[in-house]
């Protein structure tokens, strides 16, 4: 049995743009380019990233919420991109996902009881009225919200609680991976700690395997056991954390770290500013997408796109002209 809970290889997703009298493709937005990854089972692969890189479309063509273009995604050793929609609801019981608005995800009009009780009538889950009721009150406890919360509709609850009845929702049927797409972002710094580390005990406790999207480098570090990094549909490094934080070699990681604020002031700190905009995912530039903006660019960054180098077993990176250590 092999270790990895998913792999993906060669994941692809463009979304076609069409125009003139025939609503002919006239372009397409390549939003994942042939990306490919590995997930063991218990472990957070934190991936970040610019906003517009594409993880938000890679986590939910992961779930196949967006159809890939193409590529393979295994869960537990199967291809679910070659399952049809009744194969496809047994294996999504066991990959659910925490979306990043926890004000605009939930129903209004449902209860927190109806809405922690949808996803078990959705997979079937044949349990009775008692047992579900227990269930129920055991997805309060885990989330650590009140017993009378269950009466209770969306509005009632601050952010922080609404987005606990999110998480509680995911664990409903018992899965074994959840995609986090920023579940703490649209939420105070002070509450974030408090989900971040209800996740992390979650984590421990059920055995979840995670894949957290984020854009703060500080909680991406914090609850990642491998972090990866995303530029223009493009998967450029992945590292385990402590590594990748302390020693990566893509130019654009050490750029998009040199913004991660410092505490102390009284400590030099080098901020890396990048030129230009970020290219357009219809028209990306030829060789490494990068090239126009890193200052270690060459003539082979701006022809070829750079092949995989790994530094060790646990990192690998894609650039010609890598930061040296």
């Amino acid at each position: 049995m092999s270790d990895y809970l998913l792999e993906v290889k060669n994941l692809t997703k463009r979304f076609p743009i069409k125009g003139g009298l025939f609503g002919k493709e006239v372009a397409a937005v390549k939003a994942v380019n042939n990306v490919s990854f590995k997930i063991k089972k218990g472990e957070t692969l934190g991936l970040v990233g610019e906003s517009g890189c594409g993880k938000t479309t890679l986590g939910r063509s992961i779930l196949r919420l967006i159809e890939p273009t193409s590529g393979e995604i295994f869960f537990n050793g199967e291809d679910i991109v070659k399952f049809e929609s009744d194969r496809l609801r047994q294996v999504r019981r066991k990959m659910q996902i925490i979306f990043q608005d926890p004000y605009a995800s939930l129903n209004p009009r449902m209860t927190v009881g109806a809405i922690l009780s949808e996803p078990m009538e959705i997979h079937k889950l044949n349990i009775g009225k008692e047992v579900r009721k227990k269930r129920l009150y055991e997805l309060l406890d885990q989330v650590q919200l009140p017993k009378d919360a269950l009466n209770k509709y969306p509005h009632e609850f601050s952010g922080g609680q609404r987005q606990r009845v999110c998480i509680a929702r995911a664990l409903a049927v018992e899965p074994e991976f959840i995609v986090c797409d920023e579940p703490v972002s649209a939420l105070d710094v002070s509450v974030q700690a408090q989900v971040v580390n209800l996740l992390m005990d979650l984590q421990k406790d059920l055995g979840l395997t995670y894949l957290f999207i984020a854009h703060d480098l500080k909680v991406v570090e914090y609850i990642s056991s491998r972090v990866a990094v995303m530029y223009l549909g493009n998967m450029v490094e992945v590292a385990e954390s402590h590594e990748l934080y302390g020693g990566s070699r893509h130019p654009y990681t050490k750029a998009l770290f040199s913004a991660i604020p410092q505490p102390n002031p009284n400590i030099k700190h080098d901020r890396i500013l990048l030129e230009g905009d970020i290219p357009s995912p219809m028209n990306p530039p030829t060789g490494c997408h990068f090239h126009p903006r890193c200052w270690q660019a060459n003539d082979e960054c701006k022809q070829t796109y750079p092949s995989i180098t790994n530094q060790s077993e646990t990192h690998e990176y894609k650039c010609h002209n890598p930061i040296q250590l």
